[in-house]
């Protein structure tokens, strides 16, 4: 995790006079950036981060203006910028210093990073924002005759200000012919008006007021504030336990940096997350939190994005994206659940939306305030090494108990009853008591579908995906069978394809099923799914959670989706079907990712005033993950798996980096991969980098393409990433093979 900028350096400002060369980055995939001449029209127009029209090759694509420079080695050569596409830069300065820093730092061309940077609707559109057609009354209007369709019109159109078009035709229930007779007899006038998309127009929402704080959130406020008015760089972790009041601790921490003039970013990891925590910010702040993420149509993300780069908005809200946000004076960054792997973008760039907040606070002079109840290894070593400071809330707002989590051991469960079952007596017994006294409850499987395997009983066959090296999954409402990797479809066949056995058997065990099960035991309760399958629509996880909150649904059963975040007071039972389902994967951060996710879903119980309780199901009730859940003990946990981490040279005692290759012929990918390990090794690598590999990755083919992976490990970043940058300058992979490198990798697969 990168904890001091080494950035390169462009221009603080555009120079007052204009070299007579710029620096672009197209928006092109490509790996450098391209010098133009700047036509004398433009000289005194163009700047850093004007987005501009450029020829390249035979046609023109847009790019940006990153740098500047005096003379090109292609001076010969060189083309004329064609046009301006905005004649305002779009970046920022603070942001293209971040971008050059991301680019430099995750092995990454600047105009993809740019293209995170910069939302696509901001990039293609520009500054068209939507406009409709208002009415409005023309001051002492000549005395014309009306008829009485024009006369009833005109009286619903206000005398003073406008009334849009549309509505006034509704009202009215006439025509625009009749409104255009209104403006020829000079009743009234027919503009237009520029309209901001607004996704929360629908929303209803209580203002509510800060409450008073526990004395350590009071502590942990006191310490953020102090770090906030020093306008020095410091990164906070915010360790509290579930339901703790993580939350409130940001909110009055905003409102003092709104307070200074500063500006502010919240993040969280997931677009699921979004709606619930913009309510939170928005009944705190109203119209000052503005909300950036990928859920919201493009014109809603271009005006919500124009907002804030014109400071309207100083709170912007969003998940990995949010964080550059072209807030300007920034007090604070927080970044909630900062553990969780979503931070991490999954193509090039491949950033941290973590580790990036903190080098942005770094380069603004902004404090950065990790939350979470389960730090990331890394995170919390930081910590001890005295580079981020610490904040602990170790008890529930209100003093509430934490949940009784109790494990079962499902060894013993189907010893008892002869076979596997989905539900132990237990865990039946404590939902049926729950329901009984109108308590909810929340049921957690980390995996969705009705069942995950179709095999052959006889031979052990298991039907994979015929795009990729997985098995697939049948989702028994659509009856269909499907690779969750690709999404393709695909029919049961008739018999095994090895044995030739008809009766093939569904197998595993999946969100869909469990609901189905449900449904059969509890029919008088309300149930619903929630996972990528059944939240499909734009509103879809915000309507269940409003409909979960005023208790129109009984128990919510789904993936991660609800394992952290929410904050249901009535949520008195959270049962975990499968804990073990996270803990066997081919890669060292296994442990950890059980523990976390078993924590912060032992969290939703017990947050009002009823205690909680949690029953995990397992079967690897030993393990030390597992029992660092139950006891809900961090501490416990993170003292076992940093040995471990310290013995085999595993983050944060190393650096890891993964560069996969990926095309359809499986031996070329393997052949090339080769070759590149061999240009690597030319470049004379530090005697500590270790290298592993070619090998194949963790899931061999995905879409047709088979994926290969060189493991780099070494005490510092740059060890790892000079080599592979300078063996790129000489070694280029043919144009069927692509790769991607992973700085700072957060998964083996």
């Amino acid at each position: 995790m990168p904890t001091a900028p080494t950035p390169p350096s462009p221009p603080a400002k555009t120079p007052a006079k204009t070299p007579p060369i710029a620096v672009i980055a197209v928006e092109r995939a490509l790996d450098r950036e391209l010098d133009y001449r700047i036509p004398a029209a433009l000289a005194d127009k163009v700047a850093l981060g004007v987005q501009v029209r450029v020829p390249l090759n035979k046609s023109a694509t847009n790019g940006f203006i990153v740098g500047f420079r005096e003379t090109s080695q292609f001076m010969d050569k060189l083309r004329d910028i064609e046009s301006l596409v905005v004649d305002k830069p779009l970046i920022k300065p603070a942001l293209l210093t971040l971008a050059l820093w991301m680019a430099d730092y995750y092995v990454a061309p600047l105009s993809l990073v740019l293209k995170s940077v910069l939302p696509a609707p901001v990039r293609k559109k520009g500054e068209r924002f939507k406009e409709i057609f208002v009415v409005r009354r023309v001051p002492d209007p000549p005395k014309e005759k009306l008829t009485k369709k024009q006369a009833a019109t005109l009286e619903h159109v206000p005398e003073e200000g406008e009334i849009p078009l549309q509505s006034l035709l509704d009202l009215a229930k006439t025509s625009r012919t009749v409104v255009n007779r209104l403006e020829d007899k000079g009743q009234v006038s027919i503009g237009r008006k520029r309209v901001e998309r607004d996704p929360h127009a629908n929303d209803i929402l209580l203002a509510s007021l800060p409450p008073t704080l526990m004395p350590e959130q009071a502590t942990a406020l006191a310490q953020v504030i102090a770090a906030v008015d020093t306008n020095e760089p410091q990164t906070i972790l915010l360790h509290g336990v579930t339901g703790a009041g993580k939350t409130e601790v940001y909110l009055q921490a905003i409102r003092h940096c709104l307070d200074q003039g500063k500006t502010a970013i919240v993040l969280v990891p997931e677009i699921s997350l979004t709606p619930q925590t913009v309510e939170r910010f928005r009944a705190r702040f109203g119209d000052e939190v503005a909300v950036l993420h990928s859920a919201l149509s493009s014109g809603e993300r271009h005006d919500q994005w124009h907002r804030i780069h014109a400071g309207k908005s100083p709170i912007a809200v969003g998940p990995r994206s949010a964080l550059f946000a072209p807030l300007e004076n920034l007090g604070l960054i927080v970044v909630d659940e900062e553990h969780d792997t979503s931070y991490k973008q999954s193509e090039t760039p491949h950033y941290n939306g973590r580790d990036v907040a903190v080098m942005r606070g770094q380069m603004e002079n902004c404090t950065v305030l990790l939350g979470t109840a389960t730090p990331a290894i890394e995170t919390f070593q930081n910590c001890l090494d005295g580079k981020y400071q610490i904040a602990t809330l170790t008890k529930r707002v209100d003093d509430r108990t934490m949940p009784c989590v109790r494990l079962i051991d499902m060894r013993i469960e189907a010893e008892k009853a002869g076979k596997p079952h989905v539900f132990s007596r237990d865990l039946l017994d404590a939902m049926h008591a729950r329901l009984d006294r109108q308590e909810q409850i929340i049921l957690f499987l980390n995996r969705k579908g009705y069942a995950t395997q179709l095999i052959c009983p006889s031979c052990g066959f298991v039907l994979e995906c015929a795009h990729c090296s997985v098995a697939l999954t049948y989702y028994q409402r659509t009856d269909v069978l499907r690779c969750n990797m690709c999404g393709e479809p695909a029919s049961k066949p008739p018999c095994c394809p090895e044995c030739r056995m008809p009766d093939f058997r569904y197998a595993g065990l999946g969100t869909e099923k469990v609901e189905s099960y449900l449904q059969d035991w509890f029919k008088h309760a309300t149930i619903q799914r929630v996972d990528s399958e059944s939240m499909r629509t734009k509103d879809s996880y915000k309507r269940v959670m409003h409909q979960f909150r005023s208790g129109q649904i009984d128990m919510l059963v789904g993936t991660q989706m609800i394992a952290k975040g929410l904050d249901f007071p009535n949520v008195t039972l959270v049962g975990v079907i499968f804990a073990d389902s996270t803990l066997h994967m081919p890669d060292f951060r296994a442990a950890e990712r059980t523990f976390q996710l078993l924590t912060q879903v032992a969290g939703r119980a017990g947050r009002g005033d009823i205690a909680g309780e949690v029953l995990v199901q397992t079967y690897t009730p030993g393990h030390p993950a597992v029992l660092a859940a139950e006891a809900l003990d961090f501490q416990r946990f993170f003292d076992q798996e940093i040995e471990f981490r310290r013995a085999h040279a595993y983050p944060p005692f190393a650096k890891l980096s993964i560069v996969t290759a990926r095309g359809k012929v499986e031996h070329k990918v393997a052949e090339q991969m080769q070759k590149f390990l061999l240009a690597v090794q030319g470049c004379h690598p530090h005697p500590k980098l270790e290298i592993h590999g070619p090998m194949p990755a963790g899931i061999v083919k995905i879409k047709d393409h088979y994926r290969y992976q060189i493991m780099f490990r070494a005490p510092t970043t740059k060890m790892i990433t000079r080599p592979i940058r300078q063996a790129l300058q000489s070694f280029r992979f043919p144009s069927t093979i692509r790769y991607t490198i992973d700085v700072d990798a957060v998964s083996m697969m």
